[in-house]
């Protein structure tokens, strides 16, 4: 049943895709099937493996590991609040990603991450037939995250193709950044988080080899620079705690807006309609869900999530995961769990565009006229990634 499943979750993205695309003719069904053959081999890996559980579960406590260093910082300045009672939300996911932020930002400055991300997008390339930048491009967002991930190839944009830029942008809703996972496994399973991590950089791929399926020569195929300006040590751990901060700001903020917003539009249903906005958008993505392999007594329930997921973001889904989990099979809160791991939203599209126009104008105004259609790109790699993952659960 799981087999069949995850056929009726890859043909609805496939069509879905396929019907949007920019090409048909040229979609690249070779190097699709080998990527999912990838994505199967490492989620059965992953998951279902004594060696593989246990590189999940020590990646896991890595991370959970590194929050515990950050709570330090955090019980030192804001003893008196966090330590009376349950911990706030900010304090327990938010805060600790300044910590990470200054983490990766020391990684960078050592060059160890650049050296990581070149090799281990050389290896990508390899396998998807994608070219050494999209490849490059999609180990990278999976690190930094964006907005900072387009300035790894600021003097590529400009140049990339209206097809590349597409592509670029795609992986880039459908990774998280390094210093948000630490924030997402406070929220749900730490092993669905870095599974999600690693497939949806498969998933971003494949929807684009159908949504936008191009021939590459050899030298248009530019890849990241490695060159930047050298700041002093200590000025570049000042400013990557800056830049943690302006995250966790940012997320907090965009919670406070969206949850209060969605309470809102609950009143208004509730009041005209007698059901609530959740409710609605649940019973509308749930035959999504159901293909997906979500057992139907449940797809309503992980409906509203995924829906939750497109219209506020994800932190607001995971939220709302977390009060009805334990009402939830294993199975549902695995393939919910890998689902909400991406950045695909419609704020998410708003950053991105912003982004490509901070650096040519040009291609942030082709950005934007294709935003829809990037939106739904990387929803549906969202969807590949939680069907394979309820192949093997």
């Amino acid at each position: 049943m799981g087999f069949l499943f995850f056929i009726t979750g890859i043909l609805f993205v496939f069509l879905i895709a396929y019907l949007f695309s920019f090409n048909r003719k040229n979609v690249k069904y070779k190097r699709i099937l080998i990527m999912l053959a990838v994505q199967i081999i490492l989620v059965y890996f992953m998951m279902n493996t004594t060696v593989g559980l246990v590189i999940v579960t020590n990646v896991g406590e890595f991370f959970e590991g590194l929050i515990e260093i950050a709570n330090a910082g955090i019980y030192f300045v804001f003893g008196g609040i966090v330590n009376e009672g349950e911990a706030p939300f900010i304090f327990s996911a938010l805060l600790p990603l300044v910590f990470i932020s200054v983490l990766i930002g020391i990684l960078n400055y050592i060059k160890l991450l650049p050296l990581i991300i070149k090799y281990i997008g050389w290896i990508l390339s390899k396998i998807t037939g994608m070219g050494k930048l999209e490849s490059y491009f999609a180990v990278s967002t999976a690190v930094l995250g964006q907005p900072e991930v387009f300035l790894t190839i600021i003097k590529q944009i400009p140049l990339l193709s209206q097809r590349r830029l597409y592509t670029i942008c795609t992986s880039a809703m459908s990774a998280v950044s390094m210093a948000m996972v630490g924030a997402y496994m406070t929220m749900i399973e730490p092993k669905y988080v870095v599974t999600a991590v690693v497939l949806n950089i498969f998933s971003a791929l494949i929807v684009a080899n159908i949504i936008n399926p191009y021939d590459l020569e050899e030298k248009d195929d530019l890849i990241g620079s490695d060159e930047e300006e050298r700041v002093p040590f200590f000025q570049m751990v000042s400013q990557s705690v800056m830049d943690g901060l302006k995250l966790v700001v940012t997320v907090a903020a965009m919670l406070l807006g969206f949850i209060a917003l969605i309470e809102l539009i609950n009143v208004i249903f509730l009041g005209t309609f007698q059901i609530s906005f959740e409710t609605l958008i649940g019973y509308i993505f749930a035959p999504i869900a159901f293909i997906m392999g979500i057992p139907w007594a449940e797809a309503v329930q992980a409906g509203s999530i995924m829906g939750t997921k497109l219209v506020t973001n994800e932190f607001v889904a995971m939220l709302s995961l977390g009060e009805i989990s334990a009402d939830l099979s294993a199975k549902t809160n695995a393939i919910i769990s890998v689902y909400l791991v991406s950045f695909a939203n419609f704020g998410t599209v708003g950053i991105v565009a912003g982004s490509i126009r901070s650096i040519s104008e040009k291609q942030g105004n082709y950005v934007s006229k294709f935003a829809l259609k990037l939106l739904l790109g990387a929803t549906l790699a969202s969807i590949i990634s939680g069907t394979i993952m309820g192949l093997v659960i």
